[in-house]
């Protein structure tokens, strides 16, 4: 069987970026956390597919053509006449970028357990979520553990990337769910921020003993300009971050698990993984928009200076 590396379950957005602050003109793109990832991952050359529901609109068909024009399966896409695609607006200021969204009752928030593309799934190596993946709705959040139980069963990976969203959720429900996709987790992306906030650290070797402790095999703690430390559970690594011209950080956490996420499916180690994961996230931040700027493997390559 030739199988997909990574199969992605979570909810796409349409992206309307404000490219200088106070300007009233927005460039349109797309966005979604793992929607980001798996994009992320196919242009580190993983074989990749996508597991969600659209609204049978323009937004939605623009969707399904930008994952085909980027090779990304599109088996576990649904169409549902019933509902809309998500949208949010980016904006730019002193204090970096902030979200406005218009998601509530999307196509994404109405995927059921009931609904999963099983064979899809069991083709998978990998199979990815995030927290967002689970807040947008109790059904998603259903949806995204049933998931992992059947990627387990045939044997994939569980990845996980916390990916808090305070505004989508109460912070009890989200230590309590987040809790329990990272403890079925190989592998678990969180960040600073949202490790604070789950575990209560401030210390960041506290933080990956908090993840360990919730099961997580393998965890990549995201520190964004700052970079990353990856953790295998036996030894830790820090990586430092990579000098580069920032202009939008959007998706640039996305894009570091989408890169991960390919290098280990070329059979790169961890932290080999994390270091190409790294620079490829920092490339991220030097376009505007969650997709336009993702690195393909050679930018990355130069980059690394290999």
């Amino acid at each position: 069987m030739n199988r997909l590396d990574i199969v992605s379950i979570g909810e796409p957005m349409v992206e309307f970026n404000q490219t200088r602050p106070g300007d009233p003109h927005y460039l349109q793109g797309y966005g979604g956390d793992t929607s980001n990832m798996v994009i992320a991952a196919a242009r580190s050359g993983a074989r990749t597919g996508y597991v969600t529901r659209i609204g049978d609109d323009e937004f939605g068909r623009m969707f399904l053509a930008l994952w085909r024009a980027e090779g990304v399966d599109t088996r576990g896409v649904a169409l549902d006449a019933g509902a809309h695609t998500g949208v949010y607006f980016v904006t730019h200021g002193p204090r970096g970028h902030a979200f406005s969204y218009l998601r509530a009752g999307s196509a994404a928030s109405r995927m059921r357990p009931q609904d999963l593309p099983l064979e899809l799934l069991r083709e998978a190596r990998f199979v990815h979520a995030s927290g967002i993946s689970m807040a947008i709705s109790a059904c998603a959040a259903d949806t995204v553990l049933a998931a992992f139980d059947a990627a387990r069963a045939a044997g994939a990976t569980v990845s996980f990337d916390s990916n808090l969203r305070p505004g989508l959720w109460p912070l009890a429900r989200a230590r309590a769910l987040i809790g329990a996709a990272a403890g079925m987790a190989g592998v678990f992306f969180t960040s600073m921020d949202d490790a604070r906030a789950l575990s209560g650290m401030e210390d960041a070797d506290a933080m990956l003993d908090w993840a360990h402790g919730l099961g997580a095999r393998s965890v990549l703690l995201m520190r964004g300009a700052e970079g990353a430390i990856a953790s295998d559970g036996a030894k830790r690594e820090r990586i430092a971050g990579v000098k580069v011209e920032t202009v939008d950080a959007t998706g640039a956490g996305d894009c570091f698990c989408g890169a991960t996420l390919a290098r280990l499916a070329a059979g790169d180690a961890l932290f080999e993984a994390a270091r190409y994961a790294n620079a490829a996230a920092a490339l991220k931040t030097t376009g505007y928009g969650a997709v336009a700027p993702l690195p393909r493997a050679d930018a990355v390559r130069r980059l690394l200076g290999g």
